[in-house]
Parts: C-alpha cells; structure tokens; sequence
C-alpha cells in the first residue's frame, strides 16, 4: 500500500469514527469519552433560547453549521453579504421547522457591522455563539496568485476581528460561557510540515503567546502586503501554497490564540471560550467542488465545538474534533 493509500486508509477511518460521534445525542446526564478530553460530559446546556450567530451562512460549511445548530434546537442567525442569497438559505430551513432568522451582513463594512449589532441587541438582546465563518479565497487547486491579497486579508482576517469585536459586549452572561468559533485552516499552521513561513524568528515570536500579540499579527501582514504590492513577496519566506489564504488563516489562528488570553481575566459568569479549527477540504463552491469531505462533516467540528459544555477548552486549534498544533 502507497503512502498516499494509506493517509486516504486513516482519513476515512477518522471520517466514520465522526459519524458515530455524531449519532451520540447531546442529552442530560449522558457520557461519552473524546479522546483528547475523556472527563468531557456532554449535557444539554443550552435551550431555544439559546442564540447563534453564523456569518457567510448562505451556503456551503456556513450553511451547514447554521442547519446544524438549529437542528439542536437553538435559534439561528444566518448572515451573508447578499441578502437574497441569504433569504433563500432562511427560507429552506425554516421550511423545516427550524428556528432560524435571516440579517443582511458584509464583515468588512463598518456600517453594515453596526447595523447588525444593533439588530441582534434589539431583536434578541444579545448572542450566545458566534461562528465566524465568511470569508473568501481566489485560488483554487494549485493556483497560487496573490492578485486578490489584499482582499483576502482584509476580509479573512480583519473583518472577522471587526465582527467579533463588536459582538463581544453582546454577548450575554452565561454559567457555561459564550463561545466564538473562528473557520480556519491547516494551511494556516505555524509548524506544518509543508507550507510553513520560512523565517524562524518570526515563526517562534508567533508560536510564543508571551510574544505573541495583535500588534505583531497585524505587523506581519503589513509586511506581507508590502512585499505583494513591490513584487518580493516570493522571496520573502511565505507559504508557497494558496499564499494570501495561508497568511490570513495563520492570522486568524494566532488571534484566536490572543483572545483567549485577553478573555481569562474575564469574571465568573462572563467567560468566552474561543476556539478555531479547519474542516478539511470540503466540496464547495469556495474550492471548486474538488474537495474530499462533504460541507455535513466539514461543519460537525464546528457544531462540536459550539456546544461544548463548561470546561475552559479555549485558545486551541482543532480538525476531526481533535487538539492538533498551531
């Protein structure tokens, strides 16, 4: 058996292990042992009260997380830039009898950012969860311009740090904690074996949470834009691979990692738990429909993580429900 064969053995091992996890309802007082986090008991901790916030939700993974949120039982918020798209995805679910809500939103445009905020507090008085999952990528398979780089960060990376920020004071008090789930990517990881920056030192101030901050994360894509504008962007040590939408994730993951730390002062009651995790290469629009997991399973990581009950998992990077290295 080649190697290939055999990472293809194991991917579809992992694949069926999830959906037996999946068949395990989220009941009171029922157990079950993940294998990085055994003592995890999962108990039904939130209600149809419960509010869910999923951006880029008018199709594929955004889509799918929303369906499967509500499918639980809690009220879904879908959001997207285009507003009949995102009416259309709405409308299906509600014809399921899910509870679901549509609002109009561009995470890159201030004002539309206010204009939901101000939307949720008076609809619903706030949010329990926020998925962050818009975002966008302009090279499919092995393309690797940069052309749109400037668009990709600034949507991937700056428009998920400005609509977290400002649900933030939204989000409501909770004995269990309110959660932010950021969609990332292993293309993002600081120590993949392939796809890496080249530049140690950069490389350990980021791996570093002492070091690490937003200044530094916001630094580091300045940098890269510069280099894109100038022309030196390939000598520059950045990944090699899906170069802008490597970047933007690796940002992405190592802002997780900053909140995380910011949110632990936070007072009982008050605490957000902040995670990120890559769905894999998922049959979507987004990847030219050449994936190899489909957006159901390619959600699930994210719904796991939404739904956690109370036990300080934050500032982590996961993929198939498992802890795996930034």
């Amino acid at each position: 058996m080649t190697g290939k064969e055999k990472s293809e053995e194991r991917r579809e091992k992992r694949r069926q292990e999830i959906s037996l996890l999946r068949t395990i309802p989220y009941s009171d007082h029922q157990r079950h042992s993940f294998r990085y986090f055994p003592s995890i008991e999962i108990f039904q901790w939130w209600s149809a009260e419960t509010v869910a916030v999923v951006t880029g939700a008018n199709r594929g993974i955004g889509f799918e997380i929303g369906r499967q949120l509500a499918d639980h039982g809690i009220t879904v918020i879908l959001t997207s830039r285009e507003s009949s798209a995102g009416l259309e995805a709405a409308n299906v679910l509600q014809e399921s009898g899910l509870s679901v809500a549509f609002h109009q939103l561009d995470i890159v445009d201030s004002s539309s950012i206010k204009d939901f905020a101000e939307w949720i507090q008076q609809t619903y008085g706030g949010l329990d969860i926020l998925v962050n999952n818009a975002g966008v990528n302009f090279n499919h398979g092995s393309d690797n311009s940069v052309e749109n780089a400037q668009m990709v960060i600034d949507t991937n990376y700056y428009g998920t740090k400005k609509i977290t920020k400002a649900l933030i004071p939204l989000m409501r008090p909770s004995a269990n904690g309110a959660r932010i789930v950021n969609v990332s990517s292993r293309l993002g990881r600081l120590n993949g074996r392939r796809n890496r920056l080249e530049d140690k030192d950069l490389r350990e101030k980021l791996e570093d949470l002492e070091q690490l901050s937003e200044e530094l994360i916001d630094q580091t894509l300045s940098t890269f834009l510069e280099q894109v504008k100038d022309g030196t962007w390939t000598s520059g040590g950045w990944p090699q691979m899906n170069t802008d939408y490597s970047i933007s994730k690796l940002a992405v993951n190592a802002w997780t990692r900053v909140m995380a730390k910011e949110f632990s002062d936070r007072p009982e009651g008050q605490e957000i738990y902040i995670n990120c995790y890559c769905p894999g290469w998922v049959k979507t629009a987004m990847t030219g429909w050449a994936g190899n997991v489909s957006a159901e399973l390619g959600a699930d990581t994210g719904v796991w993580l939404s739904l956690l009950p109370d036990q300080g998992i934050t500032g982590k990077f996961f993929a198939e429900r498992r802890e795996i290295k930034f």
